[in-house]
């Protein structure tokens, strides 16, 4: 072989090599590519996704080149676990007790990254017009899971009807009643309003999504909590997200649109005005109050 067709080959060979290094170097450029998080682009997790507020969310994130997906989940340990198992990256439902109840029972390790508001759980009543007006043994409806029941007998014992032992916590049971002007029937959530208007019972603890969906008035509450009250801090609602993504700065975006004018009128119309905000409360307070109801949840375990 001469040295020209030796030379040839020796440049045909190296181009080969040469391309070959090429092609995987933006195969592995591409690979990279398709793994990386998106982050024009929010996945987040609601309860009910198709309400007003939502789309004025949106179109406030989308002036700052954020993509908002809004999906629903009726399920409330669903939701929490779309967001622990990555399918979304936050979700808006729940308040902070909720929240500590699904870290501490389901392993979870959900953050909040903003506060939204506080709802009222009020009594509402067809038949009484005042809580001094229930009779002894009168039947009073209440929610049945751990969190909501809790604060429907504190809710009781502020309203008289109930004493709860030691005054009572986030974490009471009927187990802590220790003396009671009435029978308490612990019902699904979802029933208190049809335990209402069926006479099975004759008032009933409602929280504000309940009444609203069954139809009954502000006309129809004869007592409810006061709203500015510190020991309601468990049930301010929060955004959550995983821990590890806590730092990143959209949430502060996402934050920011809710807590504007236009989409704090909305969510207020939306709640017949039954809410007061917490947008003055930070990451660090609702990170506190999240890590005490914790350790009072273990050791009540």
């Amino acid at each position: 072989m001469n040295n020209s067709r030796m030379k040839n080959k020796i440049v045909s060979v190296l181009g080969i090599l040469v391309a070959g290094a090429l092609t995987m170097s933006m195969a592995a450029c591409a690979g990279s590519d398709a793994g990386a998080t998106d982050e024009s682009k929010i996945v987040l997790v609601a309860d009910d996704g198709t309400e007003a507020h939502w789309t004025l969310i949106k179109d406030k994130l989308a002036d700052e080149g954020i993509e908002l997906e809004v999906r629903t989940i009726t399920d409330g340990v669903q939701l929490n676990q779309a967001v622990q198992e990555g399918e979304a990256d936050i979700n808006l439902f729940q308040h902070l007790i909720f929240l500590s109840d699904f870290n501490v029972n389901s392993g979870g390790t959900l953050v909040p990254v903003g506060a939204t508001a506080v709802y009222p759980l009020a009594l509402y009543s067809e038949k009484y017009t005042d809580v001094a007006d229930i009779p002894e043994g009168t039947k009073v409806a209440i929610p049945n899971n751990p969190t909501n029941l809790a604060r429907a007998l504190l809710n009781l014992q502020r309203a008289g009807l109930v004493e709860l032992k030691d005054g009572g916590s986030a974490f009471s049971s009927e187990a802590d009643i220790t003396s009671s002007k009435i029978e308490i029937v612990a019902v699904d959530s979802n029933q208190t309003v049809t335990a209402l208007k069926d006479g099975s019972a004759d008032a009933a603890i409602v929280n504000n999504t309940q009444a609203q969906k069954g139809g009954l008035g502000d006309d129809l509450i004869i007592f409810t909590e006061d709203l500015d009250n510190p020991e309601l801090a468990p049930y301010i609602n929060i955004f959550a997200v995983k821990d590890e993504n806590k730092d990143d700065p959209r949430w502060a975006k996402v934050l920011e649109a809710y807590h504007s004018t236009e989409v704090e009128a909305a969510v207020t119309e939306l709640n017949q005005g039954n809410l007061q905000f917490k947008g003055d409360w930070t990451i660090a307070d609702l990170q506190a109050e999240l890590t005490d109801l914790e350790d009072q949840l273990r050791a009540n375990k």
